[in-house]
């Protein structure tokens, strides 16, 4: 499998913090790499700074054999990067299909003319509708997404992340807060998902990485100790004492 992204000696401080320490990282192209570690292991911190949003203080970040440290974030997305976050960033007081036309109007990148109806212009419309059907959203498309269940609007963000057509999608959390059921049909979206798409994604439910993930990274204190397959990772004697709080010995930084 070719390397789609990889990440070299990346730091990241926040003062005397250390965030990310010397962290490398190789995600292949078609595979779906999950990133676990404790709370506090910096992994959003690691999002952050792949997705732009935080320029690291050392290291480098290659996207295609492409230096992409220092590009900001319309210039990653438009090169293929999309992201969700932890918390849903969906506009409340706007509909599913609405908030998928901004976010289609936004990659599109062009306007419309002042006294157009942008709601009824086909160009927005057929391709939002189309991402809502390929989420499961399709019926919910004039529902106003603050009248979402939590789960529809963790659907409705991985739609309008789509409209950017990314190769590599960057999903922190996408089961966080959810029951049962509405955790089994993301799981089944994300199943969906990973056939066409490299995906990148952080989860703390450990069924759900063990069925999705082809490889797993481990963070600890800001570095990867391990990565594998998800057999590989079960049975690594390194992860298996992060996991029950084993603590830096001898460091003398604080890590997050």
């Amino acid at each position: 499998m070719t390397e789609l992204l990889r990440v070299c000696e990346l730091s990241k401080r926040f003062g005397g913090l250390l965030a990310s320490n010397r962290l490398s990282l190789q995600v292949k192209e078609g595979e779906t790499h999950a990133l676990i570690g404790p709370n506090g292991a910096g992994k959003t911190t690691l999002m952050n700074q792949l997705s732009g949003e935080l320029s690291p203080t050392e290291g480098r970040i290659l996207f295609r054999e492409h230096d992409i440290t220092h590009l900001p974030v319309y210039r990653r997305t438009a090169l293929g990067i999309a992201r969700s976050y932890q918390l849903t960033t969906i506009f409340p007081g706007f509909s599913a299909l609405e908030n998928v036309m901004l976010a289609v109007q936004a990659h599109q990148g062009h306007s419309f003319h002042f006294w157009s109806n942008a709601r009824r212009e086909p160009g927005l419309r057929r391709p939002a509708q189309e991402l809502l059907a390929r989420v499961g959203l399709a019926p919910r498309a004039e529902v106003l997404a603050s009248n979402l269940a939590h789960g529809e609007q963790r659907q409705l963000e991985i739609a309008m992340a789509l409209a950017s057509e990314p190769t590599l999608l960057l999903l922190d959390e996408p089961l966080a807060g959810m029951g049962a059921e509405d955790g089994q049909q993301i799981i089944g979206l994300l199943e969906t998902l990973k056939r066409q798409h490299t995906i990148l994604l952080i989860e703390h439910d450990m069924n759900a990485i063990f069925s999705l993930a082809d490889r797993v990274s481990v963070l600890v204190y800001g570095t990867v100790i391990a990565t594998g397959s998800v057999d590989e990772i079960r049975g690594n004697a390194d992860v298996q004492k992060a996991y029950l709080g084993t603590k830096d010995e001898g460091k003398g930084v604080q890590h997050a």
